[in-house]
C-alpha cells in the first residue's frame, strides 16, 4: 500500500510529467513524475472503506490512500 502525502504548492513551483498508466480508456491509475524532486504523484481510485483504513498505520490528516494496479509500478516504476 503507497502512503501518499498531499502536496501543497504553487502550480509554477511542480511541473508534472506523464509517466505512464495501464489503463486502455484514458482513466485512472496513472503515474506523473514531478520534475523538481524526481517524487512520484500516484491517480487511482481513493480507498474510501472504512474498515480498510482502519488497518492503516500512522496515518495524518493530510495523507489519502488510492488503490492501484501493481502491474503499474512495476511497468513504469521498477525497482533499480
Amino acid at each position: 500500500m503507497l502512503n501518499l502525502k498531499l502536496i501543497s504548492r504553487k502550480a509554477t513551483d511542480m511541473t508534472l510529467r506523464f509517466i505512464g498508466t495501464t489503463s486502455d480508456d484514458g482513466d485512472c491509475p496513472t503515474l506523473y513524475e514531478v520534475e523538481e524532486t524526481g517524487d512520484i504523484v500516484v491517480q487511482g481510485d481513493r480507498l474510501t472503506d472504512p474498515e480498510h483504513l482502519a488497518q492503516l498505520r500512522d496515518v495524518k490528516d493530510s495523507e489519502t490512500f488510492v488503490v492501484i494496479p501493481r502491474e503499474l509500478l512495476t511497468r513504469f516504476a521498477p525497482k533499480e
